[in-house]
């Protein structure tokens, strides 16, 4: 794999579709089960299975979509090329696949490899042109020389490609080897000092320009790395904060821009939502939920949603539960909840609490994290939290005989913030006459809280500020304890929970 950048260029033309054949010759291969592989974007899949004999074997294109495909041979060894709806025909031989590689039929790929060679002889100048400047001195004639050198091999690189993609208007190659180059930031605009009105024009311009050599209206592009590997660095770290409004204001900036039926749509939408769900950033889910509830929950006046991929009932299941996963993003204020306390007779609520910092904590006297994480929370607000004006708000499900459980629980371990339920009572109450309690004491999210808080496993926290916006979340006690002493600025404070692996692998699930 390590070559995919470079054969990511291997494209064949032909506005024609019949029956076309992928034929190879491998020199150096007993004969055995090889199989076709194809890009979508970075992803690599298996697209088809045929018998290698005597170093020969054939493909049916008819079944394949243009893009970039490998053939992927015995130890994992492979070599790509680009199918482009024409007969192909390419020799290779064993064990140096790529660069033994040779086009009989495909004109994309023969002018590609025109210019894969031209970049490995530019390449290997630039880099000895680097090599011998790290022995000079930076401020010495000499290194200004061979900087001017590496400068002039980068112009003539620019203008191969410029060229390529002029005299191949009508290639697929040219749209790849546009989409592979940089684009060119213009000087900075300057006031009438001369100065930059921008300090940061340069970044600027670049990141509001990135994809304008991208062909968005060519379904064919996303089928290779290359626009995938553009895709992943625009959304990294070196290139933007990485802050959940910041991803989600370009994401949907990009998605937005998008024809919806493409599948560049279907590409970025469904590469940024996989790569926020996978990060362990506390925050990132934001972006999941958000560009779900945008492009897989908005629908149409024909009840159609966007993400014209997803089987229904998968779309169901996923949309159910975003209203929920939408009241716990950072940066909201969740709804709030009222339930009772042990009496069974007097409400609090966590929105009357006037407090810098509000914990709203989930949890089940039953529940085996629970019974060790609760008592550490009451350590902590008893000996730092309580005089810092920290205050924690408790809830939990207490019906039947879960009640007599929550109320030993609460005095076998001296629980002293507030704890609230609910309780059996409240709940008879408010299915047979709502009329008591509803909604001058509670409310429906407040009785099932379990739903508009998406509680599917305690113990869950959540961090508040003195507005009641969520500024943590899903965090183990020790990280709950340094997040805090953080915020009040609290120096050398002395820590009483060290990090748990068992409790940090729990709050992961």
């Amino acid at each position: 794999m390590k070559n995919f950048i470079l054969i990511a260029f291997l494209f064949a033309t032909s506005t024609f579709v019949f029956g076309q054949k992928l034929k190879f010759k491998v020199t150096g291969v007993k004969d055995t089960t090889v199989h076709l592989i194809k890009y979508y974007g970075k992803n690599l899949l298996y697209a088809d299975t045929a018998q290698i004999k005597n170093g020969i074997v054939e493909f049916d294109g008819k079944k394949q979509k243009p893009g970039m495909l490998g053939l992927l041979l015995p130890g994992q060894k492979f070599f790509e090329f680009i199918y482009n709806n024409e007969d192909i025909s390419m020799e290779t031989a064993m064990p140096q696949l790529t660069e033994n590689l040779k086009v009989k039929k495909s004109v994309e790929n023969k002018i590609f490899l025109d210019y894969v060679a031209y970049l490995s002889t530019q390449r290997g100048k630039a880099n000895n042109l680097t090599d011998a400047r790290k022995a000079l001195d930076k401020d010495s004639p000499e290194f200004a020389a061979k900087t001017e050198e590496i400068e002039n091999l980068s112009k003539e690189v620019i203008a191969y490609q410029n060229k390529l993609i002029e005299d191949n208007k009508t290639t697929l190659v040219s749209k790849l080897v546009k989409m592979s180059m940089d684009i060119v930031v213009p000087p900075a605009p300057l006031n009438e000092k001369g100065e930059k009105i921008d300090p940061d024009f340069n970044y600027h311009y670049y990141r509001d320009h990135y994809f304008d050599n991208v062909d968005f209206t060519d379904d064919r592009l996303v089928n290779s790395p290359i626009f995938g590997n553009k895709l992943e660095t625009y959304f990294g770290k070196n290139m933007m904060v990485q802050h959940w409004d910041t991803i989600n204001k370009y994401a949907f900036r990009l998605c937005d821009s998008l024809n919806q039926k493409s599948e560049f749509f279907r590409y970025c939408v469904t590469t940024i939502i996989t790569t926020s769900q996978k990060s362990n950033q506390m925050g990132m889910d934001k972006v999941y939920v958000l560009m779900a509830d945008r492009y897989f929950c908005t629908f149409n006046e024909d009840g159609k949603s966007p993400a014209f991929w997803m089987p229904e009932d998968k779309l169901i299941e996923l949309c159910d539960k975003i209203p929920a996963q939408k009241n716990t993003v950072l940066g909201i204020v969740p709804p709030n909840i009222s339930l009772r306390d042990t009496t069974d007779k007097a409400f609090h609520d966590f929105y009357s609490i006037n407090a810098d910092y509000t914990i709203l904590y989930f949890w089940d006297p039953d529940c085996g994290h629970c019974k060790k994480t609760t008592p550490k929370i009451q350590k902590l607000y008893a000996e730092k939290w309580k005089a810092r004006n920290i205050e924690v708000f408790a809830v939990c499900k207490a019906m039947g005989e879960d009640f007599q459980k929550w109320k030993t629980f609460i005095s076998k371990n001296g629980l002293t913030f507030i704890n609230v339920a609910l309780t059996q009572d409240l709940y008879d109450v408010a299915t047979k006459t709502p009329e008591v309690v509803v909604p001058r004491y509670t409310d429906y999210k407040s009785l099932n809280f379990s739903l508009t808080y998406d509680i599917y496993s305690n113990p869950r926290v959540f961090v508040l500020d003195k507005d009641k916006k969520i500024i943590g979340k899903q965090l183990t006690v020790s990280q709950l304890e340094d997040m805090l002493d953080r915020l009040q600025n609290v120096k050398d404070a002395v820590k009483l929970y060290p990090p748990d692996p068992e409790e940090d692998e729990h709050m992961k699930d």
